[in-house]
Protein backbone atom coordinates (compact mmCIF):
# COMPACT_ATOMS: atom_id res chain seq x y z
CA UNK A 1 0.00 0.00 0.00
CA UNK A 2 1.30 3.34 -0.68
CA UNK A 3 0.68 5.50 2.21
CA UNK A 4 0.46 9.73 2.15
CA UNK A 5 2.52 12.12 3.64
CA UNK A 6 1.29 13.18 7.01
CA UNK A 7 -0.03 17.33 7.05
CA UNK A 8 2.10 19.24 9.11
CA UNK A 9 1.47 19.49 12.74
CA UNK A 10 0.34 16.03 13.57
CA UNK A 11 3.30 14.80 15.51
CA UNK A 12 3.13 13.30 18.90
CA UNK A 13 5.43 13.72 21.14
CA UNK A 14 6.90 12.13 24.20
CA UNK A 15 9.58 13.82 26.58
CA UNK A 16 12.44 15.28 24.36
CA UNK A 17 12.29 12.72 21.36
CA UNK A 18 9.52 13.61 18.84
CA UNK A 19 7.97 10.85 17.65
CA UNK A 20 5.94 10.84 14.06
CA UNK A 21 2.89 9.02 14.52
CA UNK A 22 2.20 6.48 11.12
CA UNK A 23 -1.38 7.63 9.37
CA UNK A 24 -3.47 5.09 7.59
CA UNK A 25 -3.33 4.46 4.59
CA UNK A 26 -4.40 7.60 1.53
CA UNK A 27 -5.61 7.03 -1.52
CA UNK A 28 -5.09 8.77 -3.68
CA UNK A 29 -2.00 9.81 -1.30
CA UNK A 30 -2.57 13.94 -2.39
CA UNK A 31 -6.36 14.11 -3.53
CA UNK A 32 -7.38 16.85 -5.65
CA UNK A 33 -10.60 18.26 -4.11
CA UNK A 34 -13.61 20.52 -4.92
CA UNK A 35 -14.48 24.25 -4.56
CA UNK A 36 -16.82 23.31 -1.69
CA UNK A 37 -14.87 25.86 0.84
CA UNK A 38 -12.54 23.25 2.03
CA UNK A 39 -15.21 20.99 3.08
CA UNK A 40 -14.36 17.73 2.12
CA UNK A 41 -10.39 19.07 2.72
CA UNK A 42 -11.56 18.96 6.32
CA UNK A 43 -13.16 15.99 6.83
CA UNK A 44 -10.49 13.88 4.45
CA UNK A 45 -7.12 15.54 6.87
CA UNK A 46 -9.48 14.46 10.31
CA UNK A 47 -9.43 11.36 9.18
CA UNK A 48 -6.23 11.15 8.15
CA UNK A 49 -5.39 12.32 11.58
CA UNK A 50 -7.45 10.50 13.89
CA UNK A 51 -7.73 7.09 11.91
CA UNK A 52 -5.32 4.08 13.14
CA UNK A 53 -1.97 3.22 10.94
CA UNK A 54 -3.87 0.21 9.70
CA UNK A 55 -6.98 1.82 8.37
CA UNK A 56 -7.57 2.89 4.76
CA UNK A 57 -9.20 6.18 3.46
CA UNK A 58 -10.66 6.63 -0.29
CA UNK A 59 -11.45 10.28 -1.70
CA UNK A 60 -13.68 10.30 -4.54
CA UNK A 61 -14.33 7.16 -5.18
CA UNK A 62 -16.71 6.59 -8.39
CA UNK A 63 -18.78 3.21 -9.03
CA UNK A 64 -20.79 2.49 -11.79
CA UNK A 65 -23.80 0.00 -11.34
CA UNK A 66 -25.33 -0.80 -14.20
CA UNK A 67 -27.05 2.34 -15.81
CA UNK A 68 -26.32 4.51 -12.75
CA UNK A 69 -23.60 6.13 -11.21
CA UNK A 70 -22.32 7.34 -7.73
CA UNK A 71 -19.67 8.99 -5.59
CA UNK A 72 -18.84 8.25 -2.34
CA UNK A 73 -16.77 11.56 -1.26
CA UNK A 74 -14.87 10.02 1.67
CA UNK A 75 -14.62 6.22 2.04
CA UNK A 76 -12.91 4.47 5.56
CA UNK A 77 -11.88 1.40 5.51
CA UNK A 78 -11.39 0.07 9.06
CA UNK A 79 -10.45 -3.09 10.37
CA UNK A 80 -11.40 -4.74 13.36
CA UNK A 81 -14.62 -2.25 12.45
CA UNK A 82 -16.16 -2.32 9.54
CA UNK A 83 -16.73 0.32 6.26
CA UNK A 84 -17.81 3.49 5.88
CA UNK A 85 -19.26 5.77 3.30
CA UNK A 86 -19.63 9.40 3.74
CA UNK A 87 -21.51 12.17 1.51
CA UNK A 88 -19.84 15.89 2.68
CA UNK A 89 -21.75 18.94 2.29
CA UNK A 90 -20.21 22.04 2.86
CA UNK A 91 -21.91 25.34 3.67
CA UNK A 92 -24.81 26.51 4.82
CA UNK A 93 -27.08 23.23 5.16
CA UNK A 94 -30.48 22.98 6.60
CA UNK A 95 -33.52 20.70 6.63
CA UNK A 96 -36.80 22.08 6.17
CA UNK A 97 -40.29 20.26 6.51
CA UNK A 98 -38.83 16.98 6.29
CA UNK A 99 -36.11 18.34 2.95
CA UNK A 100 -32.58 18.80 2.83
CA UNK A 101 -31.24 22.68 1.38
CA UNK A 102 -27.75 23.94 0.52
CA UNK A 103 -26.82 27.14 0.30
CA UNK A 104 -29.05 30.56 1.16
CA UNK A 105 -30.68 33.06 -0.48
CA UNK A 106 -30.87 32.72 -4.34
CA UNK A 107 -28.74 29.76 -4.08
CA UNK A 108 -31.05 28.15 -1.69
CA UNK A 109 -31.34 24.92 -3.54
CA UNK A 110 -32.99 21.27 -2.66
CA UNK A 111 -30.24 18.29 -2.18
CA UNK A 112 -30.58 14.87 -0.61
CA UNK A 113 -27.56 13.78 1.02
CA UNK A 114 -29.10 10.76 2.48
CA UNK A 115 -30.42 8.91 -0.27
CA UNK A 116 -27.55 10.02 -2.16
CA UNK A 117 -25.05 8.45 0.14
CA UNK A 118 -27.55 5.21 0.94
CA UNK A 119 -27.41 4.32 -2.85
CA UNK A 120 -24.10 4.46 -3.25
CA UNK A 121 -23.00 2.19 0.06
CA UNK A 122 -25.84 -0.86 -1.65
CA UNK A 123 -23.86 -0.21 -4.76
CA UNK A 124 -20.76 -0.25 -2.98
CA UNK A 125 -21.82 -3.70 -1.01
CA UNK A 126 -23.09 -5.28 -3.88
CA UNK A 127 -20.05 -5.02 -6.66
CA UNK A 128 -17.93 -6.34 -3.56
CA UNK A 129 -19.80 -9.16 -3.19
CA UNK A 130 -20.37 -10.08 -6.83
CA UNK A 131 -16.60 -9.97 -7.12
CA UNK A 132 -16.03 -12.84 -4.24
CA UNK A 133 -14.32 -10.67 -1.49
CA UNK A 134 -15.40 -11.14 2.10
CA UNK A 135 -15.02 -7.65 2.62
CA UNK A 136 -18.62 -7.48 1.11
CA UNK A 137 -20.08 -9.21 3.76
CA UNK A 138 -18.24 -6.98 6.18
CA UNK A 139 -20.22 -4.28 8.64
CA UNK A 140 -21.10 -1.16 6.32
CA UNK A 141 -22.70 2.01 7.12
CA UNK A 142 -22.98 5.17 5.79
CA UNK A 143 -22.79 8.88 7.39
CA UNK A 144 -23.17 12.35 6.21
CA UNK A 145 -20.61 14.91 6.98
CA UNK A 146 -21.64 18.60 7.57
CA UNK A 147 -18.64 20.21 8.72
CA UNK A 148 -19.75 23.99 8.32
CA UNK A 149 -22.27 23.61 10.37
CA UNK A 150 -23.47 22.89 14.35
CA UNK A 151 -26.05 20.51 14.48
CA UNK A 152 -27.74 20.05 18.32
CA UNK A 153 -27.14 16.94 19.60
CA UNK A 154 -30.63 16.92 20.43
CA UNK A 155 -31.55 17.02 16.75
CA UNK A 156 -32.65 13.54 15.52
CA UNK A 157 -34.60 12.67 11.52
CA UNK A 158 -36.77 9.61 10.81
CA UNK A 159 -33.73 8.87 7.70
CA UNK A 160 -30.64 10.17 9.44
CA UNK A 161 -29.99 9.54 13.03
CA UNK A 162 -28.18 12.17 14.78
CA UNK A 163 -25.10 9.24 15.36
CA UNK A 164 -24.54 9.12 11.88
CA UNK A 165 -24.58 12.99 11.18
CA UNK A 166 -20.39 14.78 11.60
CA UNK A 167 -20.87 18.03 12.38
CA UNK A 168 -18.51 20.99 13.07
CA UNK A 169 -18.37 20.07 16.45
CA UNK A 170 -17.19 16.64 15.93
CA UNK A 171 -14.06 18.45 13.58
CA UNK A 172 -13.22 20.64 16.27
CA UNK A 173 -12.76 17.46 19.18
CA UNK A 174 -9.33 15.74 18.77
CA UNK A 175 -10.89 11.90 17.53
CA UNK A 176 -13.97 13.31 17.30
CA UNK A 177 -14.41 12.46 12.96
CA UNK A 178 -13.43 9.13 13.64
CA UNK A 179 -15.08 8.47 17.07
CA UNK A 180 -18.27 9.30 15.22
CA UNK A 181 -17.35 6.85 12.31
CA UNK A 182 -16.76 3.90 14.22
CA UNK A 183 -19.88 4.46 16.68
CA UNK A 184 -22.09 5.03 13.30
CA UNK A 185 -20.39 1.50 11.56
CA UNK A 186 -20.93 -0.65 15.22
CA UNK A 187 -24.43 0.76 15.94
CA UNK A 188 -25.58 0.85 12.00
CA UNK A 189 -23.80 -1.06 10.05
CA UNK A 190 -25.11 -3.78 7.76
CA UNK A 191 -22.84 -6.84 7.04
CA UNK A 192 -21.97 -10.30 9.10
CA UNK A 193 -18.70 -9.04 10.92
CA UNK A 194 -16.11 -6.59 11.45
CA UNK A 195 -13.71 -5.83 8.83
CA UNK A 196 -11.28 -8.32 8.67
CA UNK A 197 -7.09 -7.09 8.56
CA UNK A 198 -6.66 -9.74 5.94
CA UNK A 199 -9.04 -8.66 3.78
CA UNK A 200 -8.12 -5.35 3.36
CA UNK A 201 -5.44 -5.62 0.55
CA UNK A 202 -8.00 -7.08 -1.82
CA UNK A 203 -10.09 -4.36 -0.75
CA UNK A 204 -7.66 -1.80 -1.59
CA UNK A 205 -6.78 -3.00 -5.09
CA UNK A 206 -10.53 -3.43 -6.12
CA UNK A 207 -10.98 0.40 -4.97
CA UNK A 208 -7.89 1.44 -6.22
CA UNK A 209 -6.97 -0.49 -9.23
CA UNK A 210 -10.32 -0.12 -11.48
CA UNK A 211 -13.31 -2.17 -11.62
CA UNK A 212 -13.57 -5.29 -14.31
CA UNK A 213 -16.25 -5.71 -16.54
CA UNK A 214 -19.27 -7.71 -15.31
CA UNK A 215 -18.19 -11.04 -16.88
CA UNK A 216 -15.02 -10.95 -14.83
CA UNK A 217 -17.45 -9.62 -11.41
CA UNK A 218 -19.45 -12.68 -12.01
CA UNK A 219 -16.51 -15.29 -12.52
CA UNK A 220 -14.55 -14.13 -9.58
CA UNK A 221 -18.06 -14.45 -7.35
CA UNK A 222 -18.72 -17.50 -8.39
CA UNK A 223 -17.52 -19.82 -5.47
CA UNK A 224 -18.58 -17.38 -2.79
CA UNK A 225 -21.75 -15.35 -3.68
CA UNK A 226 -24.27 -17.58 -1.04
CA UNK A 227 -21.55 -18.62 1.29
CA UNK A 228 -21.20 -17.44 4.86
CA UNK A 229 -19.05 -15.19 5.72
CA UNK A 230 -17.65 -16.08 9.12
CA UNK A 231 -17.75 -19.78 8.48
CA UNK A 232 -15.35 -19.08 5.57
CA UNK A 233 -13.15 -17.40 7.51
CA UNK A 234 -13.04 -20.22 9.97
CA UNK A 235 -11.50 -22.49 7.19
CA UNK A 236 -9.37 -19.91 6.46
CA UNK A 237 -7.86 -20.39 9.78
CA UNK A 238 -8.01 -24.30 9.17
CA UNK A 239 -5.00 -23.43 7.10
CA UNK A 240 -3.91 -21.46 9.66
CA UNK A 241 -3.39 -23.93 12.45
CA UNK A 242 -2.03 -26.11 9.86
CA UNK A 243 0.56 -23.58 8.36
CA UNK A 244 3.54 -25.93 9.44
CA UNK A 245 2.02 -29.59 7.83
CA UNK A 246 3.39 -29.61 4.72
CA UNK A 247 0.99 -32.51 3.84
CA UNK A 248 -2.30 -33.13 4.37
CA UNK A 249 -5.42 -34.22 3.02
CA UNK A 250 -8.80 -31.99 3.08
CA UNK A 251 -11.84 -34.30 2.71
CA UNK A 252 -15.03 -32.51 2.26
CA UNK A 253 -18.69 -32.38 0.80
CA UNK A 254 -19.64 -30.47 -1.94
CA UNK A 255 -20.22 -26.83 -1.17
CA UNK A 256 -17.76 -27.16 1.77
CA UNK A 257 -15.30 -24.70 0.56
CA UNK A 258 -12.47 -27.14 -0.42
CA UNK A 259 -11.74 -25.61 -3.95
CA UNK A 260 -11.49 -22.23 -2.02
CA UNK A 261 -8.94 -23.66 0.30
CA UNK A 262 -7.27 -25.21 -2.58
CA UNK A 263 -6.67 -21.70 -4.19
CA UNK A 264 -6.03 -20.15 -0.98
CA UNK A 265 -3.41 -22.84 0.12
CA UNK A 266 -1.73 -22.34 -3.53
CA UNK A 267 -1.37 -18.48 -2.98
CA UNK A 268 -0.43 -18.92 0.40
CA UNK A 269 2.57 -21.55 -0.73
CA UNK A 270 3.73 -18.72 -3.72
CA UNK A 271 3.17 -15.88 -1.16
CA UNK A 272 5.62 -17.70 0.87
CA UNK A 273 8.31 -17.66 -2.43
CA UNK A 274 8.15 -21.80 -3.12
CA UNK A 275 7.03 -22.86 -6.89
CA UNK A 276 3.86 -24.23 -6.53
CA UNK A 277 1.98 -26.41 -9.11
CA UNK A 278 -1.76 -26.15 -8.61
CA UNK A 279 -3.40 -28.67 -10.62
CA UNK A 280 -6.48 -30.71 -11.22
CA UNK A 281 -8.28 -33.26 -13.12
CA UNK A 282 -11.46 -31.33 -15.44
CA UNK A 283 -11.26 -28.50 -17.75
CA UNK A 284 -13.79 -26.24 -16.69
CA UNK A 285 -12.12 -26.40 -12.92
CA UNK A 286 -8.75 -25.58 -14.90
CA UNK A 287 -9.81 -22.72 -16.62
CA UNK A 288 -11.61 -21.40 -13.51
CA UNK A 289 -7.91 -21.61 -11.81
CA UNK A 290 -6.42 -19.73 -14.40
CA UNK A 291 -8.89 -16.89 -14.04
CA UNK A 292 -8.86 -16.79 -10.61
CA UNK A 293 -4.84 -16.70 -10.55
CA UNK A 294 -4.49 -14.03 -13.10
CA UNK A 295 -6.58 -11.87 -10.88
CA UNK A 296 -3.36 -12.25 -8.01
CA UNK A 297 -0.91 -10.38 -7.80
CA UNK A 298 2.11 -11.61 -9.52
CA UNK A 299 4.12 -12.38 -5.93
CA UNK A 300 0.71 -14.44 -5.05
CA UNK A 301 0.57 -17.11 -8.41
CA UNK A 302 1.54 -20.33 -8.92
CA UNK A 303 4.23 -21.19 -11.06
CA UNK A 304 2.12 -24.27 -13.15
CA UNK A 305 -1.59 -23.77 -12.90
CA UNK A 306 -4.04 -26.02 -14.75
CA UNK A 307 -4.84 -29.86 -15.68
CA UNK A 308 -2.46 -32.34 -14.69
CA UNK A 309 -2.83 -33.79 -17.77
CA UNK A 310 -1.33 -30.39 -19.64
CA UNK A 311 1.82 -30.33 -17.02
CA UNK A 312 3.48 -32.95 -19.20
CA UNK A 313 2.33 -31.60 -22.25
CA UNK A 314 4.09 -28.48 -21.59
CA UNK A 315 7.34 -30.44 -20.73
CA UNK A 316 7.62 -32.39 -24.13
CA UNK A 317 5.09 -35.38 -23.99
CA UNK A 318 3.24 -36.54 -27.00
CA UNK A 319 -0.32 -35.95 -27.24
CA UNK A 320 -2.64 -38.24 -27.88
CA UNK A 321 -5.93 -39.02 -29.08
CA UNK A 322 -9.00 -38.80 -27.19
CA UNK A 323 -10.99 -41.75 -27.44
CA UNK A 324 -7.26 -43.51 -26.18
CA UNK A 325 -8.07 -44.07 -22.63
CA UNK A 326 -4.46 -46.21 -22.15
CA UNK A 327 -2.55 -42.96 -23.23
CA UNK A 328 -4.41 -40.78 -20.52
CA UNK A 329 -4.82 -43.08 -17.86
CA UNK A 330 -1.00 -45.00 -18.25
CA UNK A 331 1.05 -43.89 -20.56
CA UNK A 332 0.68 -40.02 -20.27
CA UNK A 333 1.33 -40.50 -16.13
CA UNK A 334 4.27 -42.65 -16.77
CA UNK A 335 5.28 -40.02 -19.71
CA UNK A 336 5.11 -37.30 -16.80
CA UNK A 337 7.20 -39.26 -14.35
CA UNK A 338 10.16 -39.99 -16.64
CA UNK A 339 10.47 -36.30 -17.34
CA UNK A 340 10.13 -35.01 -14.42
CA UNK A 341 13.52 -37.12 -13.48
CA UNK A 342 15.18 -34.99 -16.77
CA UNK A 343 13.91 -31.87 -15.23
CA UNK A 344 16.81 -29.90 -13.87
CA UNK A 345 15.30 -28.64 -9.50
CA UNK A 346 14.45 -25.27 -11.59
CA UNK A 347 11.81 -27.08 -13.27
CA UNK A 348 10.09 -28.63 -10.49
CA UNK A 349 7.92 -27.78 -7.68
CA UNK A 350 8.40 -26.93 -4.05
CA UNK A 351 4.95 -27.77 -3.45
CA UNK A 352 2.18 -29.58 -5.53
CA UNK A 353 -1.70 -28.38 -4.80
CA UNK A 354 -4.31 -30.85 -6.15
CA UNK A 355 -8.14 -29.90 -5.84
CA UNK A 356 -10.86 -32.77 -6.74
CA UNK A 357 -7.72 -35.76 -6.40
CA UNK A 358 -11.02 -37.99 -6.43
CA UNK A 359 -10.25 -37.97 -10.14
CA UNK A 360 -6.66 -38.75 -10.04
CA UNK A 361 -5.67 -42.33 -10.84
CA UNK A 362 -3.22 -44.55 -8.97
CA UNK A 363 -0.23 -43.98 -11.88
CA UNK A 364 -0.41 -40.35 -11.21
CA UNK A 365 0.49 -39.90 -7.94
CA UNK A 366 3.84 -41.63 -8.25
CA UNK A 367 4.55 -39.33 -11.01
CA UNK A 368 3.46 -36.29 -9.09
CA UNK A 369 5.96 -36.46 -6.40
CA UNK A 370 8.57 -36.88 -8.80
CA UNK A 371 7.56 -33.43 -9.60
CA UNK A 372 8.57 -32.89 -6.08
CA UNK A 373 12.06 -30.72 -5.43
CA UNK A 374 11.74 -32.65 -2.49
CA UNK A 375 9.88 -35.87 -2.49
CA UNK A 376 10.51 -37.09 0.91
CA UNK A 377 9.19 -33.37 2.25
CA UNK A 378 7.98 -31.46 -0.23
CA UNK A 379 4.69 -29.87 0.52
CA UNK A 380 1.31 -32.39 -0.96
CA UNK A 381 -1.93 -30.25 -0.46
CA UNK A 382 -4.73 -32.40 -1.48
CA UNK A 383 -8.77 -31.94 -1.46
CA UNK A 384 -11.13 -34.11 -2.39
CA UNK A 385 -14.70 -35.52 -2.05
CA UNK A 386 -15.32 -39.25 -1.92
CA UNK A 387 -18.31 -39.05 -3.14
CA UNK A 388 -17.95 -37.27 -6.45
CA UNK A 389 -16.17 -40.29 -7.69
CA UNK A 390 -17.81 -40.31 -11.48
CA UNK A 391 -15.30 -41.93 -12.82
CA UNK A 392 -14.34 -45.54 -12.66
CA UNK A 393 -11.38 -45.74 -10.72
CA UNK A 394 -10.15 -45.64 -7.40
CA UNK A 395 -6.48 -44.19 -7.32
CA UNK A 396 -5.24 -43.27 -3.91
CA UNK A 397 -2.51 -41.52 -2.77
CA UNK A 398 0.39 -43.40 -1.75
CA UNK A 399 1.13 -41.42 1.10
CA UNK A 400 0.57 -40.76 4.88
CA UNK A 401 -1.21 -37.73 4.95
CA UNK A 402 -2.71 -35.22 7.83
CA UNK A 403 -6.98 -35.68 7.63
CA UNK A 404 -8.64 -32.18 7.88
CA UNK A 405 -12.72 -33.10 7.52
CA UNK A 406 -14.93 -30.41 6.74
CA UNK A 407 -18.50 -31.29 7.35
CA UNK A 408 -20.15 -27.59 6.89
CA UNK A 409 -22.28 -26.67 3.34
CA UNK A 410 -21.50 -23.14 2.88
CA UNK A 411 -22.26 -22.85 -0.87
CA UNK A 412 -26.12 -23.84 -1.56
CA UNK A 413 -29.29 -22.79 0.15
CA UNK A 414 -30.84 -25.48 2.94
CA UNK A 415 -33.06 -26.79 0.50
CA UNK A 416 -30.28 -27.80 -1.91
CA UNK A 417 -27.33 -29.03 1.09
CA UNK A 418 -30.43 -31.12 2.69
CA UNK A 419 -31.43 -33.12 -0.78
CA UNK A 420 -27.83 -33.74 -2.29
CA UNK A 421 -26.56 -34.11 1.00
CA UNK A 422 -28.73 -37.37 1.65
CA UNK A 423 -26.68 -39.29 -0.66
CA UNK A 424 -23.34 -37.98 0.86
CA UNK A 425 -21.49 -41.02 2.93
CA UNK A 426 -20.18 -38.30 5.23
CA UNK A 427 -22.10 -36.07 7.26
CA UNK A 428 -23.21 -32.64 6.05
CA UNK A 429 -24.22 -29.64 7.87
CA UNK A 430 -26.34 -27.18 5.81
CA UNK A 431 -25.02 -23.63 6.57
CA UNK A 432 -26.42 -21.95 3.85
CA UNK A 433 -29.45 -19.31 3.72
CA UNK A 434 -32.87 -20.56 3.74
CA UNK A 435 -33.82 -20.53 -0.05
CA UNK A 436 -36.59 -21.57 -2.47
CA UNK A 437 -38.08 -25.48 -2.65
CA UNK A 438 -36.06 -28.12 -4.75
CA UNK A 439 -38.36 -28.26 -8.15
CA UNK A 440 -39.11 -31.62 -9.66
CA UNK A 441 -40.43 -32.15 -13.03
CA UNK A 442 -41.14 -36.21 -12.99
CA UNK A 443 -40.78 -37.63 -16.57
CA UNK A 444 -39.18 -40.56 -18.49
CA UNK A 445 -35.36 -39.99 -18.98
CA UNK A 446 -35.60 -39.69 -22.29
CA UNK A 447 -38.21 -36.81 -22.63
CA UNK A 448 -35.42 -35.16 -19.93
CA UNK A 449 -33.83 -33.38 -21.89
CA UNK A 450 -36.87 -32.07 -23.65
CA UNK A 451 -38.43 -31.06 -20.51
CA UNK A 452 -35.05 -29.17 -18.93
CA UNK A 453 -35.15 -27.20 -22.16
CA UNK A 454 -38.72 -26.08 -21.12
CA UNK A 455 -37.59 -25.51 -17.77
CA UNK A 456 -35.38 -23.45 -19.12
CA UNK A 457 -37.66 -21.07 -20.77
CA UNK A 458 -39.92 -20.89 -17.57
CA UNK A 459 -37.18 -19.53 -15.45
CA UNK A 460 -36.41 -17.41 -18.06
CA UNK A 461 -39.90 -15.93 -17.99
CA UNK A 462 -39.75 -16.01 -14.02
CA UNK A 463 -37.07 -12.96 -14.43
CA UNK A 464 -33.91 -15.17 -13.53
CA UNK A 465 -30.80 -13.94 -15.98
CA UNK A 466 -29.99 -16.22 -18.54
CA UNK A 467 -26.55 -16.01 -17.23
CA UNK A 468 -27.73 -17.37 -14.06
CA UNK A 469 -28.81 -21.08 -15.47
CA UNK A 470 -27.30 -23.63 -16.39
CA UNK A 471 -28.49 -26.89 -17.70
CA UNK A 472 -26.18 -30.13 -16.59
CA UNK A 473 -26.68 -33.70 -18.40
CA UNK A 474 -26.33 -36.69 -16.61
CA UNK A 475 -26.41 -38.75 -19.94
CA UNK A 476 -25.88 -37.69 -23.44
CA UNK A 477 -24.66 -34.64 -23.83
CA UNK A 478 -26.89 -31.59 -24.44
CA UNK A 479 -27.23 -30.85 -27.98
CA UNK A 480 -26.10 -27.14 -27.71
CA UNK A 481 -23.11 -28.23 -25.36
CA UNK A 482 -21.86 -30.09 -29.04
CA UNK A 483 -22.53 -27.81 -31.06
CA UNK A 484 -21.18 -24.83 -28.90
CA UNK A 485 -17.18 -27.53 -28.36
CA UNK A 486 -17.47 -28.02 -31.99
CA UNK A 487 -17.96 -24.80 -33.32
CA UNK A 488 -15.42 -22.60 -30.71
CA UNK A 489 -13.17 -25.48 -28.75
CA UNK A 490 -13.38 -26.17 -25.25
CA UNK A 491 -11.12 -22.56 -24.31
CA UNK A 492 -14.25 -20.21 -25.46
CA UNK A 493 -16.54 -22.81 -24.51
CA UNK A 494 -15.48 -22.28 -20.80
CA UNK A 495 -14.96 -19.18 -21.35
CA UNK A 496 -18.50 -18.56 -22.07
CA UNK A 497 -19.32 -20.06 -19.32
CA UNK A 498 -17.14 -17.64 -17.08
CA UNK A 499 -18.78 -14.30 -18.72
CA UNK A 500 -22.15 -15.79 -17.62
CA UNK A 501 -24.11 -13.96 -20.58
CA UNK A 502 -26.17 -16.85 -21.38
CA UNK A 503 -27.32 -20.28 -20.28
CA UNK A 504 -25.23 -22.27 -19.81
CA UNK A 505 -25.58 -26.13 -20.98
CA UNK A 506 -22.83 -28.94 -19.96
CA UNK A 507 -22.65 -31.93 -18.57
CA UNK A 508 -21.91 -33.03 -14.46
CA UNK A 509 -18.67 -34.88 -15.50
CA UNK A 510 -16.84 -31.63 -16.35
CA UNK A 511 -18.52 -29.34 -14.05
CA UNK A 512 -16.76 -30.64 -11.20
CA UNK A 513 -16.54 -27.63 -8.80
CA UNK A 514 -18.28 -25.28 -10.24
CA UNK A 515 -21.74 -24.03 -9.70
CA UNK A 516 -24.45 -21.60 -10.53
CA UNK A 517 -26.96 -19.77 -9.02
CA UNK A 518 -29.88 -21.93 -10.98
CA UNK A 519 -29.23 -25.60 -12.28
CA UNK A 520 -31.47 -27.49 -14.26
CA UNK A 521 -30.36 -30.70 -13.82
CA UNK A 522 -31.41 -32.99 -16.40
CA UNK A 523 -31.06 -36.78 -15.45
CA UNK A 524 -30.95 -38.43 -18.99
CA UNK A 525 -29.29 -41.67 -17.53
CA UNK A 526 -26.03 -42.36 -16.61
CA UNK A 527 -23.20 -44.15 -18.74
CA UNK A 528 -22.18 -45.92 -15.91
CA UNK A 529 -24.70 -47.63 -13.42
CA UNK A 530 -22.14 -47.98 -11.16
CA UNK A 531 -21.07 -44.50 -10.68
CA UNK A 532 -24.84 -43.25 -10.66
CA UNK A 533 -25.26 -42.10 -7.00
CA UNK A 534 -21.86 -40.30 -7.01
CA UNK A 535 -23.33 -38.55 -10.62
CA UNK A 536 -26.34 -37.48 -8.94
CA UNK A 537 -24.53 -36.09 -6.22
CA UNK A 538 -22.42 -34.12 -8.21
CA UNK A 539 -25.37 -32.73 -10.20
CA UNK A 540 -27.59 -31.97 -7.53
CA UNK A 541 -24.80 -30.18 -5.74
CA UNK A 542 -23.90 -27.56 -8.34
CA UNK A 543 -26.71 -25.29 -7.70
CA UNK A 544 -26.56 -22.11 -5.54
CA UNK A 545 -29.71 -20.49 -5.02
CA UNK A 546 -32.46 -22.79 -7.00
CA UNK A 547 -32.15 -26.78 -8.05
CA UNK A 548 -34.77 -28.29 -10.53
CA UNK A 549 -34.47 -31.60 -11.09
CA UNK A 550 -36.25 -33.04 -14.37
CA UNK A 551 -36.44 -36.90 -14.73
CA UNK A 552 -37.67 -40.37 -13.85
CA UNK A 553 -38.39 -39.61 -10.03
CA UNK A 554 -38.57 -42.95 -9.38
CA UNK A 555 -35.26 -43.93 -10.34
CA UNK A 556 -33.81 -41.06 -8.38
CA UNK A 557 -35.45 -41.89 -5.62
CA UNK A 558 -34.20 -45.45 -6.30
CA UNK A 559 -30.74 -44.57 -6.51
CA UNK A 560 -30.61 -42.37 -3.70
CA UNK A 561 -32.67 -44.60 -1.17
CA UNK A 562 -35.10 -43.67 1.47
CA UNK A 563 -33.10 -40.42 2.90
CA UNK A 564 -33.32 -38.84 -0.60
CA UNK A 565 -36.84 -40.08 -1.08
CA UNK A 566 -38.26 -37.92 2.06
CA UNK A 567 -35.89 -35.22 1.22
CA UNK A 568 -37.67 -34.66 -2.13
CA UNK A 569 -40.95 -35.22 -0.35
CA UNK A 570 -40.53 -31.72 0.61
CA UNK A 571 -39.69 -30.81 -2.78
CA UNK A 572 -42.19 -28.71 -5.52
CA UNK A 573 -43.78 -30.50 -7.96
CA UNK A 574 -43.69 -28.87 -11.42
CA UNK A 575 -44.39 -28.62 -14.69
CA UNK A 576 -42.95 -25.80 -16.86
CA UNK A 577 -44.44 -26.64 -20.21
Amino acid sequence: MRVAHRPAGTRDVIGPVRYERVMPHAYPPDPTFPDDGGAERAVWEALVAQLPDDAVVVHGLHLQEDEHEYEIDVLVAWPGVGIAAIEVKGGYVDRHEGAWYQGSGDRRHRIDPVRQVQGARHALQALLRRRGLWAGGARTAHLVALPHRYVPADWSSLDLPRDMLVDRTDLERPLGVADRVKHAIERHGQGHAPLALDDVPDLVESLTGGFPSQAEHLALAAQHETRLEQMTRDQSRTLDALSEVHRMRVVGGAGCGKTWLALEQARRRARAGERVALLCYSRGLGRYFERIVEQWPARDRPAYVGLFHDLPLAWGADPGADDDPDYWERRLPLALGALADARGAADLFDAVVVDEAQDFGDLWWPSLLRCLRDQDSGGLYVFMDDAQRVFPREGRVPLELVPVTLHENLRSTKQIAQVFGALSPERITPRGMEGPPVRVVDVPATDAVGAADDAVEALLDEGWGSGQLALLATGRRHPQQVNEVEAGGHAAYWDAFFAEDDVFYGHVLGFKGLERPVVVLAVNGVRDVVRAREMLYTGLSRARSLLVVVGDRSWIEEIGGEAVRRRLARAQEWSPA
